[in-house]
């Protein structure tokens, strides 16, 4: 894999952590170059988006030992806990919208939602993104 995948794949990465990233935009690049398919590159996008989402989620898991749910206090996790308690491991498809995403990933790690349901929802909703954006692009 040469330095451009390893970009998307880490911006990609990290773009899924609570970290800042700008994936979309080295996946609209790198598609616009029409160097790599795009199965490629939604590949390696979806991989790295789906691993950061996982990183988040084994956070929320070591977190859930020391800092038990009952003692959360910003409100936005509150809602996200609320919304996974709710609706369970599926709500984790919108593991892809800004600002949602990542709280909801800390909290299914945080509620010990089970790694495989957390892998296979988050894995499909950001795959689902990228997949939407390749096809906008064609």
């Amino acid at each position: 894999m040469d330095t451009s995948l390893w970009g998307l794949f880490t911006s990609a990465f990290l773009s899924s952590t609570l970290l800042p990233g700008s994936s979309e935009a080295v996946l609209v690049y790198l598609a616009s170059n029409e160097t790599y398919s795009s199965f490629m590159l939604l590949l390696i996008a979806a991989l790295g988006n789906t691993l950061g989402g996982m990183t988040s989620w084994g956070i929320g898991r070591l977190i859930a030992y020391k800092y038990p749910a009952r003692g959360l206090v910003k409100p936005t996790h509150q809602k996200a806990v609320e919304r996974l308690q709710h609706w369970g491991s599926p709500v984790l498809l919108l593991s892809w919208l800004p600002l949602l995403g990542d709280p909801l990933c800390v909290a299914a790690g945080w509620l010990r939602v089970h790694w495989l349901l957390s892998l296979v929802f988050i894995g499909v909703g950001k795959t689902a993104r990228y997949a939407v954006l390749l096809y906008l692009l064609s």
